[in-house]
């Protein structure tokens, strides 16, 4: 409200929806009381009505639904937070990973398992990052809903298992290096949705192209090869199998394969960023198109990210669209 919103206002983003659809008392109370989606029959049955034809209502029906839809500044708003509590939580925990021996052998996470010391500034990391998560699990029923609404509830309630059960059994030194690995790239994702919301369209560009790389590299790379690793293998030959690998390992697979998933989605949107040159829809937007501003796009979009899709975005994230994969 005192720093997002001022930041939009400066750089041109209106406080303005969508096209609002024509006024019509007969489809109002259809959308309204009955439904917001009409089949075929019922098209029919209102295009006799009205005498209109069923192509103008499917228009109308879908532009009513979009006038419900956030605006691009309340959007704006949204990434803006979350790309500041992104880019923040990830400069403190490289400052605090750092220094600790943990980060550059990983073994260090398993020697003297489980009477390892709660330091203060881990105990503040591991809350931060529980409190964060815990907000966007309740405030995903509220905020812009997503195509990847089950995905990223999955997500939610996985991250949310691992921060807490790997906080109870004192797991805290590798559950700092999940933490830190998955922050890498969730601020770059943020900022492109930024750019892409202010218009600027090579620079929205850049920071997804950029976002994708590191994501790849950090879930498909990383991850696999270092965390897995060392919970796999390394915890197994230190400390044996105690009682909660199979539960602490399964949750981390879980978040392995949302790995998979969104990086299918962001190669996706990257070929045919450039093998069409541009992108005229966000698969998981939360704005629906006519055919006629589809057209209209698909002939003056260039870019990975069409501003005429009202700014949605996709990776959320979540791109975070089938295009934006928020995590």
């Amino acid at each position: 409200r005192f720093i997002a919103k001022p930041c939009a206002i400066n750089l041109g983003i209106q406080d303005s929806g969508p096209h609002r659809a024509q006024p019509n008392a007969i489809l109002e109370k259809v959308f309204t009381s009955i439904t917001k989606s009409p089949d075929g029959k019922r098209l029919e049955g209102l295009s006799k009505q009205l005498d209109w034809d069923v192509r103008k209502i499917q228009r109308w029906f879908r532009h009513r639904r979009n006038q419900d839809k956030p605006t691009t500044l309340t959007k704006f708003c949204e990434s803006m937070w979350r790309f500041t509590f992104y880019l923040s939580i990830f400069l403190y925990g490289i400052k605090f990973l750092w220094s600790a021996p943990w980060f550059w052998d990983t073994r260090q996470c398993w020697y003297n398992y489980p009477f390892q010391p709660l330091t203060s500034r881990l105990y503040y990391y591991y809350i931060l990052e529980l409190a964060f998560y815990w907000s966007l699990m309740f405030s995903q029923f509220t905020d812009i809903k997503r195509k990847d609404f089950l995905i990223m509830f999955v997500h939610h309630l996985a991250t949310i298992g691992l921060i807490t059960f790997s906080y109870m059994n004192n797991m805290v030194r590798v559950g700092t290096l999940v933490l830190c690995l998955h922050d890498a790239s969730d601020f770059l994702l943020e900022a492109a949705k930024l750019a892409n919301y202010a218009k600027y369209q090579r620079l929205c560009d850049a920071f997804f192209m950029l976002f994708g790389i590191v994501f790849i590299v950090t879930r498909l790379g990383i991850f696999p090869f270092w965390i897995l690793n060392t919970t796999l293998f390394e915890s197994w030959e230190l400390i044996g199998p105690y009682p909660s690998w199979w539960l602490f390992n399964g949750l981390l697979i879980t978040l392995q394969i949302l790995h998979v998933i969104w990086s299918y989605l962001i190669i996706r949107i990257a070929y045919k960023a450039l093998v069409r040159g541009k992108v005229s829809k966000d698969d998981r937007s939360d704005v629906e198109s006519s055919s006629e501003e589809e057209d209209a796009t698909s002939n003056s979009t260039k870019g990975v990210f069409s501003t005429s899709s009202n700014g949605s975005n996709r990776i959320n994230g979540h791109v975070a669209s089938g295009q934006w994969p928020e995590e």
